[in-house]
């Protein structure tokens, strides 16, 4: 990026930032994430660092988040408040270890780690012991008076066994399970579904309605003893015992941290476990313990040089689409990728997110050149989520599916699905991507023999059909590039340890159209054997548990199709599938509900929420067909979920499917 586009950038950012900030802090309307909003903040403030000349001095990047709502009486804070300045991962806390010691003059130092908890933040002022002040952070040095509204949360003192004089610092917080319960009335009366707790409890804050308020239980945390009428602790750690038995709610995870290593070890272990109480976390905040050196290493012009906000990897950020590529699956569809400027997501580089179709595509109208928001959970391929339009390229054009793609040939779309696929199930193309998913993992499992090696194989016409392979001789396999007698030797007892198989992995590896590796599973489990399941009737196969009439529809399909018939012919003369042990008819209290899972899940991985489901004998699809029960919910659902509600499947908030579950 040179200057010019540099400096455009730069402009274009502070003004989405402050706008943003603005709807974040102030309104308490978001229109995105927190975590994109930091995406958008820390490029800008990377921008700066390289261009500090065309750096703003009214940059957002330099002043206190905040801001004073008209409909609340104003307070001026006695004691300043400041921002923390963000570590995103471990070189950034360690260049916070070094620079802190460096100003200390000292390399013996201990920290204390307090949870960072994604609320709320409060400043309480008390008078002979009794609450005198509650105050929103505002703009840092002028807040809103809340006091009535922060009355009526129980787990804040209004009066303190001692008649002091202080001002302490918090969080309110509301609790994922009331945040769910007061979306569930929300949506019983048509109202407005909230996005998330922080913002539900920041908006239930600044309501004018304090009977409202009251029925909303939201809770706090305090972390700060910012003033006092006598003599503060020596130590963080002791500052926050002292919290306690003053009477306020003190978060109980915080520790004392000998060194930046086990300030890391610290902050590895609630990134795993982040899910496991009932409010959000999303950092760790790291302050050096000996209140004197806190005095003595002082404030920037908006953040204290002794503290750190030690934030977990972010699961949406943002960055830019580069390109738009198309990519061929092994069942012959085609599905739109975003090239991207690669980007740090949950603790990986990400330089390629989906777009799933082409409805997705122009429901997000995402173009060249756009700024957008994706998001990765797990080890789910990211999505792009939203297009941040503010800061789209002045030229950008839609984009539109071309009729055909080299190598692959003509495409189409056909009546009633989303995805558009490859006419020529016969090109190399699309042959070697059903090859390559043959010996992969979820399939046949053969060691040795990845996609490089298959396509190799295909251009010296040595394999054109799975059960080619089992056909391949040491002679031949001796002609090729880099294939000695020794790896030659050890890839053909591979491929022999292969020759028994699975009846799930059988029929996962044939690629039939929407039959992966849990539909599989369900087919398997049913009929026992292959015979069995080529004699049953649609309307058999369509009754099993997370099948349904499509995909019925489509394993008839496949199963009468001659060429189909020969190819699997030619592999069973070669292999051997293990017959399946019926279990008795499920009786779980699932047995005959077909669940689909969009979205991100808060108290449960994808992983663990499909176990959950076949536990109580219940069945997970990939596919959205009016057969599936429930479609499962959690943040951020993207286009499965429209597709569901159109075919009236019933959806399930996470709270709704825990409550199932027990």
């Amino acid at each position: 990026m040179d200057k010019t586009a540099a400096k455009r950038r730069m402009r274009e950012l502070e003004k989405l930032v402050n706008h943003h900030r603005r709807l974040y802090h102030v309104l308490d309307v978001p229109e995105i994430s927190d975590e994109a909003y930091d995406s958008l903040e820390e490029e800008l403030r990377q921008l700066e660092e390289r261009y500090p000349e065309l750096a703003s001095p009214n940059s957002p990047t330099r002043r206190v988040s905040g801001g004073v709502s008209p409909g609340f009486s104003k307070v001026k804070h006695e004691v300043a408040q400041w921002s923390f300045d963000d570590a995103f991962n471990e070189e950034d806390i360690r260049a916070f270890d070094k620079r802190v010691k460096k100003l200390a003059g000292t390399n013996d130092l201990t920290y204390t780690c307090e949870l960072k908890i994604d609320g709320f933040k409060i400043v309480l002022t008390y008078k002979s012991g009794r609450l005198v002040t509650a105050a929103t952070r505002g703009n840092g040095e002028v807040g809103e008076d809340v006091t009535v509204n922060i009355r009526t949360i129980k787990s804040i003192p209004l009066e303190l066994e001692k008649p002091v004089n202080l001002i302490v610092e918090g969080e309110i917080w509301l609790g994922q399970q009331e945040f769910e319960r007061i979306n569930r009335e929300q949506a019983e009366k048509g109202g407005v579904i909230y996005a998330n707790p922080r913002n539900t409890a920041a908006g239930t804050i600044r309501q004018l309605n304090t009977e409202l308020v009251a029925t909303r239980r939201l809770d706090s945390f305090i972390y700060d003893l910012a003033k006092a009428d006598f003599v503060l602790p020596a130590t963080q750690y002791e500052e926050l015992k002292l919290l306690q038995n003053l009477g306020f709610k003190v978060n109980r995870h915080f520790v004392k941290a000998k060194n930046i290593d086990a300030v890391i070890k610290y902050w590895q272990k609630w990134q795993q476990h982040k899910s496991a109480e009932d409010y959000w976390i999303d950092g760790v905040v790291v302050k050096v313990n000996d209140s004197s050196l806190q005095t003595k290493l002082g404030y920037t012009g908006k953040s204290p040089r002794f503290a750190s906000a030690f934030k977990f990897p972010a699961e949406q950020v943002t960055t830019v689409v580069e390109g738009i590529s198309l990519q061929l699956g092994r069942q012959g569809a085609i599905t739109p990728v975003a090239e991207l400027r690669p980007v740090q997501v949950a603790g990986t580089t990400v330089a390629r997110a989906t777009l799933h179709n082409e409805d997705e595509i122009k429901r997000l109208d995402v173009r060249l050149g756009d700024t957008v928001v994706i998001q990765k959970s797990g080890d789910i391929i990211p999505d792009v989520i939203q297009v941040i339009k503010e800061l789209r390229p002045k030229n950008a054009k839609p984009y539109y599916f071309p009729k055909s793609l080299p190598g692959i040939g003509r495409i189409e779309r056909r009546p009633g699905e989303a995805a558009h696929r490859a006419v020529d199930k016969n090109t190399f193309a699309q042959v070697s991507r059903r090859l390559h998913y043959f010996v992969g993992k979820q399939a046949f499992d053969i060691p040795g023999l990845g996609p490089k090696q298959i396509d190799v194989l295909m251009e010296n016409k040595l394999i054109a059909t799975y059960a080619d392979i089992f056909k391949l001789t040491e002679d031949e396999l001796l002609t090729l590039p880099r294939f000695a007698v020794t790896s030659v030797e050890k890839l053909l007892a591979a491929i022999d340890s292969r020759r028994t198989v699975s009846f799930v992995r059988f029929l996962t590896a044939l690629s039939i159209p929407q039959v992966g590796e849990e539909t599989a599973e369900d087919l398997a489990n049913h009929f026992g054997t292959l015979n069995k399941l080529l004699t049953a009737k649609q309307e058999d196969l369509a009754e099993i548990n997370g099948v349904g009439e499509v995909v019925a529809g489509k394993i008839i399909d496949f199963f009468a199709n001659r060429d189909n018939q020969k190819i699997v012919a030619d592999l069973l003369n070669e292999v051997k599938i293990l017959p399946v042990k019926l279990k008795a008819k499920p009786t779980g209290k699932l047995a005959g509900q077909t669940f689909i899972l969009t979205g991100t899940l808060v108290n449960l991985t994808r992983a663990e929420a499909k176990k959950e489901i076949k536990n109580l004998s219940g069945a997970v699809t990939s596919s959205v067909s009016s057969g599936a029960t429930y479609l499962v919910a959690g943040a951020n659902p993207g286009s499965k979920l429209t597709r569901a509600q159109e075919l009236g499947v019933k959806i399930l908030t996470e709270a709704a499917f825990l409550k199932l579950l027990k």
